[in-house]
């Protein structure tokens, strides 16, 4: 589940499925984009937080429940597709505090951050060539722009973990902190964001950001590709043998 509460100005959704190892489900994925859609449209939000559980941020999709949702290829109203889009539009500055697991989303969603914390015990990695996929969430082009081609190319490539001070260095994280302040820590940075003036963060941001159209689109190129793959021979061979890995 996705709980979602609110600290003064400061949304925060919590991702809570330590059972699975947080593995996102179409309704978590939906819980999320519906709260991110919805702080667009409030003006009392100035801040989104995301969370995970200790030691795990997130494991990525439930490889299960993705693929009853996206039988043949058709993901255009998958939640997670939701999701994606409302990352591509999302106004409000994004923190998360990672401890733990960050896989596929779980580290993609992280280009998106405005600031990032993690735990010196985080893991980042995004298998979605060994799946038979493509990159997602706008990170073919978030990535090289973020850390340059080489270091995009080994996280989403080449599939390669980066540990806490490789995302540090390649400009993932902003601050390792020890995993019993994290949530504290990244709560108290999400404050301080929205105490700032609004409309002088509002303005800065977007100027950082700059056009958001090249994203969308790509967020939409990768969408289109990834559907694509899904009924691919290399990304069935992949899914079966996970999903006969899982069962084992």
């Amino acid at each position: 589940m996705i709980r979602i509460e609110r600290k003064d100005a400061v949304q925060i959704l919590t991702i809570d499925r330590p059972e699975k190892k947080n593995a996102l489900t179409g309704e978590m994925y939906a819980a999320m984009a519906e709260a991110l859609e919805a702080a667009n449209e409030n003006d009392d939000l100035r801040v989104n937080v995301i969370l995970g559980q200790p030691e795990v941020f997130t494991a990525g999709n439930d490889i299960g429940d993705f693929l009853k949702s996206s039988a043949g290829g058709n993901i255009e109203g998958a939640p997670v597709v939701r999701f994606l889009r409302a990352l591509g539009s999302n106004e409000k500055p994004l923190v998360a505090g990672v401890d733990g697991l960050a896989i596929g989303v779980g580290t993609t969603v992280l280009f998106h951050c405005d600031m990032v914390l993690a735990s010196a015990r985080s893991l980042f990695k995004t298998p979605f060539i060994d799946l038979g996929l493509v990159p997602e969430a706008g990170s073919s082009l978030l990535g090289p722009r973020l850390m340059g081609h080489a270091r995009a190319f080994e996280l989403l490539c080449l599939g390669q973990g980066f540990d806490a001070e490789r995302a540090r260095e390649a400009g993932i994280v902003n601050h390792i902190v020890g995993e019993d302040e994290l949530k504290a820590r990244t709560l108290e940075i999400a404050q301080a964001i929205a105490e700032k003036p609004t409309e002088a963060m509002r303005l800065s941001r977007d100027l950082l950001i700059g056009d958001r159209a090249e994203l969308k689109e790509r967020i939409e190129a990768e969408i289109r590709t990834f559907a694509e793959r899904l009924t691919s021979k290399e990304a069935f061979a992949a899914f079966s043998a996970f999903m006969a890995k899982s069962k084992r």
